[in-house]
């Protein structure tokens, strides 16, 4: 079964043709946006908000994305109510869910083991992507497909290796971390077959509160979310809602609209680039040497993923812009 799904697609997309360019400059911009999430929890970590407990950080994220968008949402709601039923609302359930579940768990899972095995498990969603794209929507990757993530693959296999440990100490931590992987993969292909709403934000903002008041019940059955806040704790906790909650996860899954499902997998790899960066430049993180070669085999990996979609240009849809953009 698995040798039909890797097929060759009938011709190359055209990077550079006008609304191709667009998805993947939007592709990159919600990539870049998403890997800000870890440089701001390490200033927010170094500013005491290690006291607040990671669950009510992330349900305070998804919460703050909500209420931002929330008028989006409303406009949309006018525009289309004949089109947008109880339906719809409830299919945002299952993907709110999950990402909850993402954030719990990969919030337990880091220190249960160490910082390497957490950020290369995590990073493995390519790999078992293919299969939740066939599960759900019957997509197949093709050859070219198959070569960038292959390639992109070997990228992760360079890092694993200088640094990945296997000990009895981090089993429970790497299962956890591998399992948080399956719940994101799963979230962002359920938003490749939850295309057809009549926009992105009727999909999204159901989606980030609903995710974000599961993350605050299993917040406060673990800490109080009454305590004092500093204005730099506010102010980050701000920061991760609106850039790598409302930019980066709603362009990722704005991607997986108009893009083919393993590219945008493949293009997600990028957050490990620009952390690594950003890191470097602004938190005076030297990286391992590893970073390099693997960076330059995701980045080639994901370039040759994107040229072999099949070649299409169909515009947006007027209401599917950037945040800031309508």
């Amino acid at each position: 079964m698995l040798a039909q799904t890797w097929r060759s697609s009938p011709s190359s997309v055209r990077l550079f043709s006008p609304g191709m360019f667009l998805r993947v400059c939007m592709l990159i911009l919600g990539v870049y946006a998403c890997s800000t999430a870890v440089i701001m929890i390490k200033e927010l970590d170094r500013l005491g908000g290690v006291e607040i407990h990671a669950a009510l950080v992330s349900s305070y994220r998804l919460l703050v994305a909500a209420v931002i968008l929330t008028p989006l949402f409303l406009r949309d709601l006018l525009r289309h109510r004949r089109r947008y039923t109880r339906r719809h609302l409830l299919r945002s359930v299952l993907p709110a869910a999950l990402l909850a579940a993402h954030f719990i768990s990969w919030i337990a899972a880091v220190p249960m083991t160490t910082a390497a095995n957490a950020s290369l498990i995590v990073n493995m969603v390519p790999v078992v992507m293919p299969f939740w794209l066939f599960l759900l929507i019957r997509e197949r990757i093709n050859r070219r497909e198959l070569s960038g993530t292959l390639l992109a693959v070997a990228g992760l296999a360079v890092l694993g290796a200088s640094s990945f440990h296997l000990s009895t100490r981090n089993l429970l931590g790497d299962v956890t971390c591998f399992v948080s992987m399956l719940f994101f993969a799963y979230y962002l292909a359920l938003g490749r077959r939850n295309r057809d709403y009549p926009t992105v934000w009727l999909y999204l903002v159901p989606l980030y509160a609903i995710a974000g008041v599961l993350c605050f019940a299993v917040g406060v059955c673990l800490a109080s979310p009454i305590r004092p806040y500093t204005f730099d704790q506010v102010k980050f906790i701000i920061g991760l809602g609106v850039v790598p909650t409302v930019v980066g996860h709603s362009l990722l899954n704005l991607s997986m609209r108009h893009l083919r499902g393993q590219a945008v997998s493949m293009g997600n790899l990028g957050q490990f680039v620009f952390a690594g960066l950003m890191a470097w430049w602004w938190q005076h993180e030297t990286p391992h040497w590893a970073f390099y070669p693997a960076s330059a085999l995701i980045v080639a990996g994901a370039i040759i993923a994107l040229r072999a979609m099949p070649a299409q240009d169909l515009p947006l849809e007027p209401d599917e812009v950037a945040p800031g953009k309508t």
